[in-house]
């Protein structure tokens, strides 16, 4: 893909003002009270054929109570309570089977992943619905679904399952409350930058190309293949509701969040991304409120470091956490 996008330099330099709610801080303080409780998390064990690893599958109170599960995938041999990853998952995907995604687990950690209420038709099937009904005239997909309203939005819920499966990691008793990180791709590089922000107890944070960030600069740039698109779509028929929706979405803006966040963080941009474009996400990596570093992969899409960014990852995490 050729580059259309601000160049790197153009991205350092890009540090845009964004429209941040007054009530922004009151919003997300009623949304986390409102039930959800971590201490209620069952775990029951799954049978993989694997031998090293230990696998049980998670149902955890998410926005409202309402049950999200997950896996949560511990090393055999751990005898002392062990730092965690929660890993939030790209747009579209879901949990998967048990014994996909062990990287982490293989590397010493606990690692706990949610399931994306609604999603799991990408890649990796899930297995969480999400019982609120799309409101009439949402374009299908997410970004516009309760876009009228952000009390009514779904990544409002999206976004509370986020934070609850980060107190619900630091509450196990496998699990050091010490040493739990944040991380995902796309939507889950998002979800983990607003999972640091409204979770001070949080110990890293590790957005890997992150969507949801810098929203109306993400819905004006970003390619016909981004999940964007939808309000492009939904603005070209209801063309007298812009303020309306960008209003809406700046509650859940992860670059908007982003100054909320103290912990330590390593964030992934890729130069040539169509679907998070890197002056979104650098909108955040500047705006970011703790410590924070990057890796910039110049010549990549959406696909960004892959495998490569996993090893800075742990080689990075490992500085933070131990393990």
């Amino acid at each position: 893909m050729p580059l259309t996008d601000l160049d790197l330099a153009g991205c350092l330099a890009y540090r845009p003002e964004l429209d941040v709610p007054a009530d922004l801080d009151g919003f997300w303080a009623r949304t986390l009270d409102g039930g959800g409780d971590p201490a209620a998390a069952v775990y029951e064990p799954v049978d993989t054929g694997l031998t090293q690893i230990r696998t049980y599958a998670a149902t955890i109170p998410g926005f409202g109570g309402e049950p999200v599960r997950g896996w949560l995938h511990l090393p055999a041999n751990a005898d002392r309570p062990l730092p965690c990853v929660v890993e939030y998952l790209g747009y579209g995907r879901g949990r998967g089977l048990p014994h996909e995604k062990l990287f982490w687990a293989a590397a010493g950690f606990a690692h706990l992943i949610m399931d994306s209420r609604g999603q799991g038709w990408s890649a990796a099937t899930g297995g969480t619905p999400d019982p609120h009904p799309y409101p009439a005239g949402t374009v299908p997909g997410f970004l516009t679904r309760g876009v009228a309203d952000p009390a009514e939005h779904y990544y409002r819920r999206l976004i509370t399952d986020a934070v609850r499966f980060a107190e619900a990691a630091r509450r196990h008793p496998a699990v050091d409350p010490a040493r739990v990180a944040v991380t995902g791709f796309s939507q889950g590089g998002g979800l983990a930058l607003a999972v640091g922000a409204l979770c001070p107890d949080v110990t890293a944070v590790m957005p890997d190309v992150p969507f949801l960030c810098d929203i109306r600069r993400g819905v004006r740039v970003a390619g016909p293949d981004s999940p964007y698109a939808e309000v492009v779509e939904y603005l070209a028929l209801h063309r007298d509701r812009a303020d309306q929706v960008f209003r809406t979405l700046s509650y859940l803006d992860a670059a908007v969040l982003a100054p909320r966040a103290t912990a330590p963080a390593l964030f992934s941009i890729a130069l040539r991304d169509q679907v998070c474009p890197p002056s979104t996400c650098f909108a955040a990596y500047h705006r970011y409120g703790g410590d924070k570093d990057v890796r910039v992969y110049e010549f990549n899409d959406h696909e960004g470091g892959e495998a490569a960014h996993q090893r800075e990852q742990l080689t990075w995490l490992r500085g933070i956490l131990g393990g």
